[in-house]
């Protein structure tokens, strides 16, 4: 008979979806950070339900038996340390369960400026009725940095109310069911000016760090906005502050930021032309039952021999299509 698989899970404050059914069909060790090199002794699979936790590095010396992590999120940057990526470890990740919520985040960030909806908030705490001119979506301009699943179901999203979406990734192309054009990630800034708002959705990786830099923001229009769902990295924050409080950029929708949480000292809490959110775009505690699903799933074929789904590449960062 098979022996059963041995599966550390690292979890956090949130209480592990699906943890009984996984019980049946293998040893669970659920642990803290704290007690994960003891949990992983032995263990086959490492399955990080507190995908925002540290520790996997600190713990790898005990992970001599492991074959198999899986991430119940989009983003794997943290892990992708180089005896990991040098191992025969296989990393998957939650691709495609996110990609609904962002997408519809990011159309609702578009909406808060283009109908100036914090005005509207602020003069409702001052009880005055004012009119105002807002702006159309339709027939605006997007810009979206990142052509996987999440950025591809956000183009079809906001092409679907109007609005003229291309893409920007890592080769140029046309043709392209979903953006028509895709430029290449290195003429970022000598597109960028011609669009009416940019949204971040690339994972974050060495290439694409600090890909919206001084050189980009000052390309862009000074009266396009930027949404970043991606991750705070993407961006130059000190940069991005700097365009904000110039004028160089009119606004920005931030749901990710270089520290997490953002602290109370960065001068992005200061500016009425920024919308803050605590990165919770991909609306992860409605998906719990869905990310729980998923990795039983892969366990199924993982158990049987078949291949799993959502194969991260460890060297690009992401899951290749």
């Amino acid at each position: 008979m098979q022996p059963q698989p041995v599966i550390a899970v690292l979890a956090g404050a949130q209480p592990v979806e699906g943890l009984a059914a996984l019980e049946r069909q293998a040893e669970v060790r659920v642990t803290d950070a704290a007690g994960l090199p003891e949990a992983l002794a032995g263990a086959d699979i490492l399955y990080l339900w507190d995908f925002f936790a540290d520790g996997v590095r600190q713990a790898w010396p005990a992970a001599g038996s492991l074959q198999w992590i899986h991430v119940p999120a989009a983003g794997v940057e943290k892990l992708l340390f180089p005896e990991l990526v040098a191992s025969d470890v296989v990393l998957t990740n939650a691709r495609g369960l996110f990609d609904r919520p962002m997408a519809e985040h990011v159309l609702g960030a578009m909406l808060h400026f283009a109908k100036d909806l914090g005005r509207a908030a602020a003069q409702r705490q001052q009880k005055q009725w004012r009119r105002y001119a807002t702006t159309d979506l339709a027939g605006a301009s997007v810009l979206v940095a990142g052509t996987g699943s999440i950025g591809r179901c956000t183009a079809r999203l906001l092409t679907a109310v109007g609005m003229r979406v291309q893409g920007l990734g890592r080769t140029a192309r046309t043709g392209d069911p979903d953006f028509g054009t895709i430029h290449a990630s290195a003429d970022f800034a000598a597109v960028v000016g011609t669009f009416d708002y940019v949204v971040l959705a690339a994972p974050l990786t060495p290439a694409t760090r600090g890909m919206l830099g001084r050189g980009v923001l000052v390309a862009m229009k000074p009266t396009a906005v930027l949404v970043n769902v991606g991750r705070g990295a993407l961006a130059d924050e000190a940069a991005l502050e700097e365009a904000l409080r110039n004028g160089t950029l009119a606004g920005a929708a931030l749901d990710v930021f270089e520290t997490e949480p953002l602290p109370g000292n960065s001068g992005l809490w200061e500016l009425d032309n920024v919308l803050i959110t605590p990165h919770l775009s991909g609306d992860a505690r409605k998906q719990l039952p869905a990310l729980a699903e998923q990795f039983a799933d892969n366990l199924a074929a993982w158990k049987a021999g078949r291949p799993l789904m959502n194969v991260v590449d460890k060297e690009l960062g992401f899951v290749a299509s």
